[in-house]
């Protein structure tokens, strides 16, 4: 009897060990998946700002090295990457002209903005705009003998000033004022130069994109709406305006538009900042920068979105 209750215990008894044993220690394969910690990102890239070449082959962009903004150039698939500049100086807003010679972009220098441009091997750097202004966001007109551009709307950050869209004359170095009153940055000819589109801010905020004719008269709003809308830049052929705002209610995305503000659609669902929108040559794609917090700092990169197949 004795034996036969021994026996009949012997499964009971194994079973609940080994229960004990699940229930109170680790098994070996779980243990190894569990994680100790959660890592966290300590190195950021900063590559913003791309604006295609003309004949859409290359890139120029922006990339932070060494704590300062730097000109560089690749091809549109990111591979044979070039450095233009080299000095102490930083770099923003780089335009490609249309005839494909030289890139304008913001020379900053001693707290001084100025609207300079350099052929597209990072040679021959000229300075165009007077040491009087402080300058930014340059761009060109089609037949690549102006530069449009804007006063600095941000001296006194957070707080913003009012700004002008002005053009230079690449050879004689005369400025003219083309849009004033408010706050008036990012202006852009259409490809005919019938028209030019810009971002105004209007209170504290609201910034729309507005569209002028080509000398600077009869601005109108296209966007009208509650958020924040700004960074325009022309297709091509002039028929739409692509733009960025938040107007989704979670970062800044890029948009398109028709060139009398019709039919918004958005481009791409990112996540993040994306800002500064810019066409391919053929109007099929946009390249744009889109940055995106990451534990201590923050990641910007290049990103290029279709539009056709």
């Amino acid at each position: 009897m004795i034996s036969r209750l021994n026996s009949s215990l012997v499964p009971v008894t194994f079973f609940s060990l080994f229960l004990t044993i699940m229930l109170t220690s680790p098994h070996p394969v779980a243990a190894v998946d569990r994680p100790i910690s959660i890592p966290v990102q300590i190195t950021h890239a900063q590559n913003f700002d791309p604006f295609p070449s003309p004949d859409g082959k290359r890139l120029v962009f922006i990339s932070m090295l060494s704590g300062r903004e730097q000109l560089f150039t690749m091809n549109v698939d990111g591979s044979n990457v070039v450095q233009l500049t080299r000095d102490d100086a930083d770099h923003e807003d780089p335009a490609w002209s249309p005839d494909g010679t030289r890139i304008a972009f913001v020379l900053i220098a001693k707290d001084r903005h100025s609207i300079a441009v350099m052929r597209t091997d990072g040679s021959n750097l000229e300075v165009l705009t007077p040491p009087e202004q402080n300058t930014i966001h340059p761009n060109w007109s089609a037949d690549s003998k102006r530069v449009i551009y804007c006063t600095n709307d941000d001296l006194q950050p957070p707080k913003k000033n009012s700004a002008d869209i002005n053009a230079v004359d690449l050879a004689t170095k005369k400025v003219t004022r083309l849009i004033t009153g408010g706050i008036n940055t990012y202006g852009s000819w259409s490809l005919d130069m019938k028209h030019i589109a810009f971002r105004k801010i209007i209170g504290d905020e609201n910034s729309e994109v507005f569209v002028a004719d080509g000398d600077g008269s009869n601005p109108r709003d296209l966007t009208n709406n509650p958020f924040f809308d700004g960074w325009p830049a022309w297709s091509p052929d002039g028929g739409r305006i692509a733009f960025a705002s938040n107007r989704r209610g979670h970062g800044y995305q890029i948009f398109i538009m028709q060139a009398d503000g019709a039919n918004p659609r958005l481009v791409a669902n990112t996540e993040g900042r994306g800002t500064a929108p810019r066409w391919s040559p053929d109007g099929k794609a946009i390249y744009f920068t889109n940055c995106v917090a990451k534990d201590y700092g923050a990641d910007c990169e290049v990103l290029m979105a279709r539009l056709e197949p």
